[in-house]
């Protein structure tokens, strides 16, 4: 097992995820419907959104090394972008209220938001780049996943304490900033070749 994939994959969505509208959304879902249902929902969402980047990431690997490096810069700096613009701009509800107490239905609503949230969100273009970068799909999707299962939990169990006590727009801001450096460190490593 690759270790510093899985760790920095990890450590770094954790990062990413903590101040995203992933967090907010699932949140928001938490305060209108039972937490489990909720977490069901969101677990499952996340689950297939890695699967999809990993795939994405691992067909980078057939491009040659140099192509790959400016690749995974471009991908970091559009996250690092789209991390610093949206630590600006306040988040919508991105959930209309359902009424509706099936736990089904709530575990659908759940992962359809969570699902539609994720394209194109710098947790995905993250895992892309980390697969394309360590070559270890398994361990990048790993540690992709359970960081993002570790948000969702703390957005459901502590998201009021959270929301009250940490200025999300600075926690963007660091993402954003540790992206950058990403993006510059691909972009060295694409200019060496």
């Amino acid at each position: 097992m690759n270790w510093v994939a899985f760790a920095s994959s990890f450590s770094t969505m954790l990062l990413v995820e903590l101040p995203d509208k992933t967090l907010i959304a699932t949140l928001i879902l938490s305060t209108r419907y039972r937490k489990l249902p909720v977490f069901v929902g969101v677990c499952l969402a996340f689950l297939v959104q890695c699967m999809l980047a990993v795939m994405a990431g691992s067909l980078l690997r057939l491009l040659p090394a140099y192509v790959v490096a400016y690749i995974v810069a471009a991908l970091f700096a559009i996250g690092a972008v789209v991390l610093w613009r949206s630590a600006s701009v306040e988040e919508d509800d991105d959930v209309k209220s359902v009424d509706t107490t099936s736990s089904f239905k709530m575990t659908v609503v759940s992962f359809t938001v969570l699902f539609a949230a994720e394209w194109g969100d710098a947790s995905q273009l993250l895992t892309v780049a980390l697969t394309a970068k360590y070559h270890a799909p398994l361990e990048v999707g790993l540690g992709s996943w359970l960081a993002l299962v570790g948000v969702a939990a703390l957005a459901i169990l502590l998201g009021k304490v959270i929301q009250a006590k940490v200025p999300l727009h600075l926690l963007q801001r660091i993402a954003a900033v540790v992206f950058a450096a990403f993006a510059a460190i691909a972009l060295y490593t694409a200019v060496i070749h």
